[in-house]
């Protein structure tokens, strides 16, 4: 019974002392004037000992040390603070993106560039002052493929572009093949628009045709990606400024002043739910960032593989040099078939037939070229190094926008345990912790947030990243759905006969005038048969190659 009677009495003083600190800290505000001037208010706010607070609008209305005027104050400081990590968070996520964008398009357009001045070189020393008085030709193609890369099909149709270079590429080496003859601009036309059909260049065009549309498509792409990136988590960053979120923010930093405890942290469940209230909307956008992320990640995979830019423009020198060669080689077939087509063309007026061909031997083959000459690597990496590191940020950003309650509500921010502020004292917070985004918060226990009025900006938000996703799946397919009047660019297979699509006919029809300078019309050339090239005599042959040859002496035999 005595044992009883002097727990009775030690609770009873421990309750007095604490109540009387309490009191005493109320009657002496010393603490919360510190506290408060630190902030930058003016100290002089701050009552110098506890006043009846029932003016208060947020804060207990019991003995306080803050004012009407201090908690006007401090609810703008609270929502200032709940908004810093948050938007400290978004600014890393923002600079983290831009910075991979600006590392991923210098190294592209380095990589274009570096690729026309291999082909520059290369050319220069395999095929000389022919190369050198067709220059403006390669230099158009490479200006067109770095606008295509910056603008898209707004600016560059790629497979006009490509089809035009390579029947103006045709048109030039048929004239050097044939330097015998005259002909006029409707007889090269007519060669220009079968050039498809007569496939002089092998089957070169259309792979790297092929090869282009997927690799460029794919970059554009993720690029776009990239870029979209950050203006998203720039336009939803802003943490909601609805007086039931500032209220609730005040509530949970600042009323522990009013009754002296200034270092006391809120609950984390506590702070959970005022974040989770507040940020509702954003944890809307999860679904589509998500999504959208996984098709970034899946891109990325492709720009490691079959739709590698590096792998597609590093050895484009090579490839032109390839077609140019078949060119060479099969001159003769192509030439015969044109002269049936488009009609027998005049004998050139300059062309001395009294000089032997013989003395004029033909130096301008393909020669192997070392790979040493190359540029070094673009912008000092490999698209390899540049994927592997984006695609470690990308997957560390997924569920960014479902855990950003869980990041702000954590470490030094909050009390852990029971010693911390559940909203009206210090103590256990007993309230369930409510789910993520909108729809949840209708059982928020700390927020009121009106689920019937979604935020406009977010949901356009939610609406761009849909589409986004859409345009990533579609290029990682190899084609390009972000412009309306865009066409199939996927191209096919990268390997097959060299016809896009079935029939494969064996016969060009020509539509041509009906002499040589104005060709025949409707008239049908049976192509060459696949025995036929691979018996051609070594006569025609010397014959085309020392007619480029004399091409390039014509000046000097005139």
């Amino acid at each position: 019974m005595k044992l009883v009677s002097v727990l009775c009495v030690v609770s009873t003083l421990v309750v007095l002392s604490v109540s009387m600190t309490a009191e005493q800290k109320l009657k002496n505000c010393n603490d919360v004037r510190a506290a408060y001037s630190s902030k930058g208010f003016n100290v002089n706010d701050v009552p110098n000992k506890g006043v009846n607070g029932a003016p208060l609008k947020v804060c207990p209305q019991g003995f306080s040390c803050c004012t009407l005027e201090m908690e006007e104050k401090l609810s703008q400081q609270s929502h200032t603070e709940i908004k810093a990590p948050v938007s400290r968070l978004s600014t890393n996520l923002q600079s983290t993106f831009r910075q991979r964008h600006d590392h991923f398009d210098k190294f592209f357009r380095e990589l274009l560039k570096n690729a026309e001045v291999s082909l520059h070189n290369m050319f220069v020393r395999t095929y000389g002052m022919m190369y050198v008085q067709n220059a403006e030709l390669f230099k158009n193609f490479f200006e067109a493929l770095t606008r295509y890369y910056v603008s898209g099909s707004g600016a560059v149709n790629l497979d006009s572009m490509l089809s035009d270079f390579w029947a103006d590429l045709l048109e030039r080496m048929f004239r050097l093949v044939n330097v015998q003859y005259e002909f006029s601009d409707a007889y090269m036309d007519c060669v220009s628009r079968h050039t498809e059909q007569l496939q002089p260049f092998g089957d070169v065009p259309r792979k790297l045709r092929v090869q282009l549309t997927r690799a460029f498509v794919a970059t554009r792409t993720f690029m776009r990606g990239l870029t979209l990136m950050p203006e998203v988590v720039n336009k939803v960053s802003t943490v909601s400024a609805s007086p039931s979120c500032v209220r609730a923010s005040m509530k949970m930093l600042y009323c522990p002043y009013c009754s002296g405890q200034v270092a006391l942290k809120p609950c984390q469940n506590y702070c959970l739910n005022v974040l989770r209230g507040c940020l509702a909307n954003q944890a809307d956008l999860d679904t589509e960032w998500n999504n959208f992320l996984d098709a970034m990640l899946s891109l990325a995979d492709r720009l490691e593989g079959p739709f590698n830019f590096e792998s597609v423009m590093d050895p484009i020198d090579v490839k032109i040099s390839d077609a140019i060669m078949n060119m060479q080689e099969n001159s003769m077939q192509v030439s015969q078939k044109v002269f049936q087509g488009c009609g027998q063309p005049k004998p050139s007026m300059a062309f001395r037939s009294t000089r032997s061909i013989k003395d004029t031997p033909f130096n301008g083959r393909f020669r192997p070229y070392s790979p040493d000459a190359r540029p070094t690597t673009a912008a000092g990496t490999s698209l390899d190094r540049l994927t592997n590191d984006v695609k470690k940020k990308l997957k560390h950003a997924k569920k960014f926008w479902s855990t950003l309650p869980e990041t702000v509500c954590a470490g030094e921010r909050i009390a852990p345990g029971d010693d911390c502020w559940n909203g009206t004292a210090k103590s256990r917070y007993e309230s369930v912790v409510i789910g993520n985004g909108l729809a949840n918060q209708v059982s928020n226990p700390d927020v009121d947030v009106d689920i019937t009025k979604p935020d406009i900006v977010i949901r356009s938000q939610i609406a761009a990243l849909k589409e986004m996703t859409s345009w990533l799946k579609a290029a990682h397919s190899g084609n390009d759905i972000s412009i309306d009047n865009d066409e199939d660019s996927s191209g096919g297979e990268e390997s097959g006969s060299g016809c896009d699509s079935p029939p494969c006919d064996t016969d060009i029809y020509f539509s041509t005038p009906p002499n040589p300078d104005k060709p025949v019309v409707d008239q049908v050339v049976k192509s060459i048969r696949p025995s036929d090239r691979g018996v051609a005599s070594k006569g025609s042959m010397v014959l085309a190659l020392c007619g480029v040859a004399l091409a390039l002496l014509a000046p000097h035999l005139r």
